[in-house]
């Protein structure tokens, strides 16, 4: 299902499963080979991630380096730099325009 084997820190991925389904999040830690921590840095703060099943996830070919570089500086991110990464990606109106295509 997964072409990507493991997420990397500041990927981009989808939310396949569970209450926040169709939304982005970006990867902020990496448990194990199973989990995952995700925030987006909007109703998911960077202090309070989602720990998520790899396999409720889609990964994105999309890592954003400028959480991943707040990461290596400090140890932490900010929440503008999670939603900037997010609506970077997926735009304003979310990921659903990009699916409908043309």
């Amino acid at each position: 299902m997964n072409t990507v084997s493991s997420p990397q820190v500041g990927q981009l991925v989808r939310i396949l499963k569970g209450k926040d389904a169709g939304e982005a999040a970006v990867v902020i830690a990496v448990v194990d080979s199973r989990f995952v921590y995700i925030a987006d840095g909007d109703k998911r703060k960077f202090d309070g991630p989602k720990k998520k099943n790899i396999l409720h996830l889609e990964l994105i070919p999309f890592i954003s380096s400028e959480v991943v570089n707040s990461l290596e500086e400090t140890g932490r991110v900010t929440n503008g730099k999670l939603r900037f990464a997010v609506t970077k990606y997926a735009g304003p109106t979310g990921i659903s325009a990009y699916e409908k295509g043309d």
